[in-house]
């Protein structure tokens, strides 16, 4: 009998450590276990803030956490950028970026708070989009001609908008200037949402933007397209030319959407990020409303968005002396 209380005291002993041991591992939490912090670059109500709030709220459903959305902008999206980059990386901070981001900014800035590249652990690319070039309502023009024709007779009367320095807004009317000939001032502002609010009431003459960016101004009527950037012509925008249809070849220009998580995300976590991403954007009702703002969905891998990243760029930076665009 003692030899047998023995024995059976030794094996509760044994399996009470062997379930000591394994309590590490059924212990370790699954991710997320508490909310994430989405930063969009930029102001509240322009199309990076809308496109960014759809993918945070069916995103967070998935990963059965909120996805709070933090709008941090100033600097061409560089403030908020820098401060994901700064984040630490436990899958609790991700950067709504974009082609200003981590294409236009890294040749820009001389001193850019981030490094575009090595700060960053790329999750995916999100969806690509076409420009639009706008003017008031009411201005005295209706096609790409007759704005050559009004802003050259009277240069000096009309300037343009952008959603501050080094966003692919500025960069796309610095071009146009320099594609045009006509000394058209840029007007930078914090944000594309002050922009297109001083464009509505008049009080500049044409801003350049994405289509996502202006689409709820050209659908209330607010704002006069006057040609759309790309080979063909934006599906939601049919009746308006493009920039090539209207003479002014060469002159193409477009944005992208990506999401990024602080350098040093463990890729289990950026897995799981980049597999949410990509069941959210390949929803119809996601899909048709990312279209219906003007973004064309296209999810990458991480692999595929670091290697965007480094072609885009060189590619920017061509195109920026071209343009003969410069932060002031």
């Amino acid at each position: 009998m003692k030899k047998r209380a023995l024995v059976k005291s030794m094996m509760a002993g044994l399996t009470t450590g062997l379930l000591g041991l394994a309590l590490p591992a059924a212990a370790a939490d699954p991710y997320p276990q508490r909310p994430i912090r989405m930063v969009i670059p930029f102001a509240a109500g322009g199309g990076t803030d809308v496109l960014g709030r759809l993918l945070a709220q069916k995103m967070g459903e998935g990963l059965k956490q909120p996805i709070v959305v933090d709008n941090k902008p100033g600097a061409g999206g560089s403030v908020g950028t820098a401060d994901v980059a700064k984040a630490t990386p436990d899958g609790y901070t991700i950067l709504l970026g974009s082609s200003s981001t981590h294409g236009i900014n890294p040749v820009l800035y001389s001193k850019l708070p981030y490094d575009a590249i090595k700060d960053f652990s790329p999750i995916g690319e999100i969806a690509t989009n076409k420009f639009v070039m706008a003017v008031p309502a009411n201005f005295p023009a209706k096609n790409l001609q007759e704005f050559l024709a009004v802003t050259r007779a009277n240069p000096e009367k009309h300037n343009y908008a952008s959603s501050g320095n080094g966003t692919t807004s500025h960069l796309a009317g610095a071009l146009f200037v320099q594609m045009s000939g006509i000394p058209l001032p840029h007007i930078p502002y914090k944000s594309n949402v002050p922009g297109l609010n001083d464009l509505i009431a008049g009080r500049v003459s044409v801003m350049f933007d994405n289509i996502t960016a202006m689409q709820g101004q050209l659908q209330a009527g607010l704002v006069r397209p006057i040609a759309t950037t790309g080979d063909v012509r934006s599906p939601i925008l049919k009746d308006v030319p493009t920039m090539e249809e209207q003479g002014m070849k060469g002159y193409r220009i477009g944005g992208w959407f990506c999401l990024l998580a602080p350098a040093g995300t463990p890729p289990e976590i950026v897995n799981r990020l980049h597999a949410e991403l990509a069941r959210v954007v390949a929803m119809p009702e996601v899909r048709d409303k990312m279209i219906a703002i003007g973004a064309d969905p296209q999810v990458s891998t991480p692999a595929e968005l670091a290697k965007l990243i480094a072609t885009e760029i060189p590619r920017w930076k061509g195109m920026v002396e071209t343009a003969g665009a410069k932060v002031e």
